[in-house]
């Protein structure tokens, strides 16, 4: 078996004791061994972990892959707009090539910036692009390919019969979940009710049961998208999934910033987990969700960075930042402390994506997804704080080395499998021409 030694780091466990152990973590097949002082002995891989945090890696719960070709070209909109003069139209216009550069584009700055496992929901077509780059790039992933059935103000290529939609995802869910050794699963990701017919979502919710199946959407972002929801239902986002059987300890909602306390109260019966996404609600002036009080209800909510298109940044480190001083701003210093932001980046992650039993902390027997931050730059000392230190003081730079599945994939901040340069080479390629299809 394959053995990783992790060595000489101060280890941040994230376990539910909150254990910070000085030492070396021991990796076998995948799996992290042990945790502590370890001897030396032989190993086929050994990281250098010396003024370092040894830490599981972050899961962002709310990406789009297929939209980091788009970072830039869709700036200073509010969401409608946003959504149908920029993105839809360049969602319509991807090819399976210039879907691969997005996604290779992603996951080389996501694993460069400590991100080991992302929910991503992508377009309406060519979705097998995504999953085959994902797969073959060594981060863990659910993936979703976007639905939509309902809305006269999506173009043409993105619009598809209910039955077409659903047929194309169990498709997908059939040949993908589970893949590369379990590192790929597939979710439904109908994109939002604004743009899915009654039907559609009622279908999802009875599919989801049925095979245990995440489903990944967007609610109560803004105003003006309740607005419409409410005009064609009667009903606010959460009591209207609540409505059709869609709301269940499988539903995965990004952002919830305008939510009710009737609404809150659906999250936390049926168990809703809140994908929070700080950095995307400023810069497309959302508002600022009510995450403290969520999270008292023992709602479950994770971050995540949203895409490139609403954020620029894909860097996990500025979202745990934001959601701590938005909520200090919200409700006063310390409402959000930053060893939550942590939880949050970590084990609600985990526990969103229904894989609280194998990743989200630094424990024996658990997938080793893991990351190691160097300590050793001015801006991080003296660094009393391990959790201050990561939520207010460091970056995506940072991080030395990153691990997914026992597999070193970032060394000495350089990807393995990846070579940045070619990969953003040929991103600028792609989204040159997009941009021509498109007629942006």
């Amino acid at each position: 078996m394959a053995s990783l030694l992790i060595r000489g780091g101060t280890v941040l466990t994230m376990n539910d004791r909150l254990d910070i152990v000085d030492g070396d973590v021991l990796v076998r097949d995948g799996r992290i061994e042990a945790v502590g002082r370890i001897d030396a002995g032989r190993h086929d891989t050994v990281l250098d972990a010396s003024a370092a945090l040894v830490m599981p890696g972050f899961i962002q719960t709310h990406i789009h892959l297929c939209q980091t070709l788009f970072r830039g070209a869709a700036d200073d909109l509010a969401l409608i707009d946003w959504l149908r003069t920029r993105i839809w139209p360049m969602e319509a216009a991807h090819t399976p090539a210039s879907l691969r550069a997005s996604a290779r584009l992603a996951v080389c700055e996501l694993l460069s910036s400590g991100t080991t496992s992302v929910l991503t929901m992508e377009t309406v077509h060519d979705t097998e692009a995504v999953f085959e780059e994902v797969a073959a790039s060594g981060m863990r992933a659910v993936v979703g390919k976007c639905l939509m059935d309902e809305d006269a103000a999506v173009p043409r290529r993105l619009l598809q019969s209910a039955r077409e939609a659903i047929d194309e995802s169990l498709d997908l869910h059939r040949r993908w979940d589970g893949a590369a050794g379990g590192r790929i699963r597939a979710a439904f990701a109908p994109r939002f009710a604004v743009s899915c017919s009654q039907g559609l979502l009622e279908e999802v919710g009875a599919l989801s049961s049925r095979h245990d199946v995440i489903v990944h959407t967007h609610a109560s972002e803004q105003q003006a998208e309740i607005a419409i929801v409410e005009r064609r239902t009667g009903k606010r986002n959460i009591e209207y999934f609540e409505a059709i059987g869609l709301a269940s300890e499988r539903l995965c909602v990004a952002h919830c910033v305008w939510v009710d306390q009737h609404e809150q109260d659906i999250l936390a019966s049926r168990r809703v987990k809140v994908l929070h996404c700080p950095g995307s609600n400023l810069k497309l002036g959302s508002g600022l969700a009510p995450i403290a009080e969520l999270r008292r209800r023992g709602i479950s909510v994770s971050l995540g960075a949203d895409g490139a298109a609403c954020n620029n940044r894909l860097d996990m480190f500025e979202e745990m930042r934001l959601a701590a001083v938005l909520q200090a701003v919200r409700l006063g210093p310390g409402a959000l402390p930053a060893r939550d932001a942590v939880w949050m980046a970590t084990r609600e992650g985990a526990r969103a994506l229904g894989l609280e039993a194998e990743i989200g902390s630094v424990e024996p027997g658990k997938r080793a997804d893991l990351i190691v931050v160097g300590l050793d730059r001015p801006h991080l000392a003296p660094g009393g704080d391990p959790y201050s230190t990561l939520v207010y003081a460091a970056r995506g730079t940072d991080v030395r080395h990153t691990v997914v599945d026992g597999e070193v994939l970032v060394r000495d901040s350089c990807p393995v499998r990846l070579d940045p340069a070619e990969v953003t080479a040929g991103a600028r390629r792609e989204a040159a021409a997009l941009l021509v299809r498109a007629g942006i």
